[in-house]
C-alpha cells in the first residue's frame, strides 16, 4: 500500500504494469524502471521477455489469483488490476476498500495494444482481425487515464521515455501535468483504435451509413500554419497504405506545408488515374492541374504538361508516374517548383535536386489505384459528410456515340485521357486535349460556358508564350465533367477548335445539345457517369 497521496502532487512511481504487443525498446526501459526501485508486473509474452533479460517480474496472475485463460483473452480484467489503477489515493473510502481487498496501487501502466490496424492492412481474414482486437488493453488504459491525477499511462515508448526523464530529475516522481497530458493522449489513442475497428466492421457488413461514424488518425506532422498563416494546422495519418503524400518518403527539401500536402495529394491521385502504361506528368497549382500530359518519355510528358500553362506552373507541384531521371530533373529545375513526387528517382536525379535545397522530393512505393474503394470526408458546420472515394472508371466500351459523326480512334483516346483529367479538376470544368496532353483547362467556374471560355483563353496564352502560329485547341477534343445544360458551352468548345466532345449526358436538353453538335459537325460521346468535384 502507498503512503497517503495528495491530488495535484507529483506521482511516486512504485509499481508498473507492462503489457505490450510492440516490444521494441521495452527491455531497456524496464531495466531503467527496475533500477529506480519500481516493481514490475507483466503478462504473457511481455513477462517472458523481461524474465529472459534477467529482470525480476511478477506475473499478473500473481496479483489476480487467476491464471491467464481462454488463449489469453482473459488475464487483466480483474479488480486487483482495475482497482489498483482506479482507486483515488486521496479518498479514504477508496483507500480502505483497497486495503480490505489487498489491492495494491499501480502507478504506471504501459500498453500499446494488439496491432489491429496493421493486421487489417495486411489483408488478414475476418477471424484473424477479430483476434487482434484488444480488450484488456483499452480497458486498462482508459481506467488509468481516468485516474490521471495518480497514474502515469503510456501508450507508446515515447511516453515511457517522458516518464523516465521526469523520474530521473524528480526523485522517482512524475508531475501531474505530464500524467494528465498522457491521459488525454490515451483517450485519443483508444478512440482511434475503436474507430478503426468500427469502420472495419462496417465495411465487413457492407454498411455505408452506420448509425455512428468516427474518424481516427495519428499525428504525422505539426504544421507551421494551415491554409493561411492565421490558421493552426496539423497532419494526421490513418494507416491506410495507399501510395501518396501520407506514405511517401521525403528525400530532401523544406518541411511540407498544409498547402503542399493538399496539392501533392491532388497531383498524385491524378497521376494514379492515368496508370503507368505510358509515361505521364501532372503539374498542379491550388489542387487543380495546370498541365497534364503523356509522352514517349517522362521528359517529353513534362515538357508537354508545362507547355499547357507555364505561367501557372510557377510554384506548383509536379507528379510523375515513372521514376525521376536526371534529364527530367534538370528540366524541372528550370522552373520554381515546390514539390516533386514520383515512384522513385535515380541517383543522378537526386544529385540535380540536391542543388535546390528547398525543393521537396517525395518518393512513393507505387501509384494509387484509382479503382480501389475508400472514404472521403468533408466537414460542415455541426457535422461532416462522408462518401465513397470517386473510383468510377470508364473505357471505350462504355462510351455511347450520340452524334452522326463517329469519333476517330485518336479522338477516342484523347477523349478518355481528357475525361480522366477532368475527374480531378474542380467543377465546373472543361478540358481541351490533343495528342495525349491537355492544351487548355477551365476550372472551378459557376458557369460551364465560362469554363469553356477560360480553357480556350489559356490555350491562346500558351500559344503566345511558345510562339506557336495558333492555339493547340485546333482539332482538339473537349471533356466536360457534367452534362451541358444548354448548347452554348458545347458551341464554345467547337469555336475553340474542338472536333469531338465527351460528357456524361443526362440533361433534359440532351436532344438540343446533340442537334447542335450535329449542326457544327462535332462527334460526341456520352459516358453515363458524372465527375463533380467541389
Amino acid at each position: 500500500m502507498t503512503d497517503a497521496a495528495t491530488r495535484g502532487a507529483p506521482v511516486r512511481i512504485r509499481r508498473a504494469l507492462l503489457s505490450v504487443s510492440d516490444k521494441i525498446g521495452l527491455v531497456e526501459q524496464a531495466q531503467k524502471l527496475a533500477a529506480k526501485g519500481v516493481e514490475l508486473v507483466s503478462t504473457g509474452g511481455t513477462s517472458k521477455l523481461l524474465k529472459e533479460a534477467g529482470l525480476d517480474v511478477k506475473d499478473v496472475a500473481d496479483l489476480t489469483g487467476f491464471p491467464e485463460m481462454m488463449d489469453g483473452r482473459v488475464k487483466t480484467l480483474h479488480p486487483a488490476v482495475h482497482g489498483g489503477l482506479l482507486y483515488l489515493r486521496d479518498n479514504p473510502s477508496h483507500v480502505k476498500d483497497a486495503e480490505t481487498h489487498g489491492i495494491g496501487a499501480i502507478d504506471l501502466i504501459y500498453v500499446n495494444l494488439y496491432p489491429f490496424e496493421a493486421t487489417v492492412a495486411s489483408g488478414a481474414d475476418f477471424d484473424t482481425c477479430i483476434e487482434n482486437i484488444d480488450i484488456g488493453g483499452p480497458a486498462m488504459l482508459r481506467a488509468a487515464a481516468k485516474n490521471g491525477a495518480f497514474v502515469a499511462v503510456c501508450t507508446d515508448g515515447f511516453d515511457v521515455d517522458a516518464v523516465l526523464a521526469e523520474m530521473e530529475t524528480n526523485d522517482g516522481h512524475v508531475s501531474v501535468s505530464l500524467c494528465r497530458k498522457l491521459a488525454a493522449k490515451t483517450y485519443a489513442r483508444t478512440a482511434a483504435y475503436d474507430s478503426a475497428i468500427s469502420n472495419w466492421y462496417a465495411d465487413q457488413l457492407g454498411e455505408t451509413a452506420p448509425d455512428w461514424a468516427s474518424l481516427g488518425g495519428k499525428l504525422q506532422q505539426s504544421l507551421r500554419y494551415g491554409e493561411n498563416p492565421h490558421q493552426k494546422a496539423a497532419f494526421y495519418v490513418t494507416g491506410e497504405k495507399r501510395p501518396g503524400v501520407a506514405t511517401a518518403k521525403q528525400l530532401q527539401g523544406k518541411e511540407l506545408s498544409y498547402n503542399n500536402i493538399n496539392d501533392t495529394d491532388a497531383a498524385y491521385e491524378l497521376i494514379g488515374e492515368l496508370g503507368d502504361e505510358i509515361p505521364a506528368v501532372a503539374i498542379i497549382k491550388h489542387a487543380n492541374p495546370c498541365g497534364v500530359a503523356q509522352g514517349r518519355s517522362i521528359i517529353e510528358a513534362y515538357r508537354s504538361a508545362l507547355a499547357c500553362d507555364s505561367t501557372s506552373a510557377f510554384g506548383g507541384i509536379v507528379a510523375l508516374n515513372r521514376p525521376l531521371d536526371e534529364a527530367t530533373a534538370q528540366e524541372i529545375s528550370q522552373v520554381f517548383t515546390e514539390v516533386v513526387i514520383a515512384p522513385g528517382a535515380d541517383a543522378a536525379a537526386e544529385a540535380v535536386f540536391a542543388k535546390k535545397k528547398n525543393l521537396r522530393l517525395l518518393i512513393t512505393e507505387g501509384l494509387p489505384d484509382p479503382a480501389s474503394a475508400g472514404r472521403f470526408v468533408k466537414t460542415v458546420s455541426g457535422g461532416f459528410l462522408m462518401q465513397d472515394r470517386d473510383f468510377g472508371r470508364i473505357g471505350k466500351a462504355d462510351l455511347k456515340v450520340v452524334t452522326k459523326k463517329v469519333p476517330t480512334e485518336q479522338e477516342l483516346n484523347d477523349m478518355l485521357f481528357a475525361w480522366r483529367v477532368a475527374k480531378h479538376v474542380k467543377s465546373n470544368t472543361i478540358i481541351y486535349a490533343k495528342d495525349g496532353a491537355t492544351v487548355g483547362i477551365g476550372a472551378g467556374q459557376m458557369s460551364r460556358i465560362d469554363s469553356a471560355r477560360i480553357a480556350a483563353r489559356k490555350a491562346e496564352d500558351a500559344a503566345d508564350i511558345a510562339g506557336w502560329p495558333e492555339p493547340k485547341t485546333k482539332e482538339c477534343v473537349a471533356a466536360s465533367d457534367a452534362f451541358f445544360p444548354f448548347p452554348d458551352g458545347l458551341l464554345q468548345a467547337a469555336s475553340a477548335g474542338a472536333t469531338a466532345v465527351i460528357q456524361p449526358g443526362g440533361s433534359i436538353r440532351d436532344d438540343e445539345v446533340i442537334a447542335a453538335a450535329d449542326e457544327v459537325g462535332l462527334a460526341m460521346v456520352f459516358t453515363g457517369m458524372r465527375h463533380f468535384r467541389h
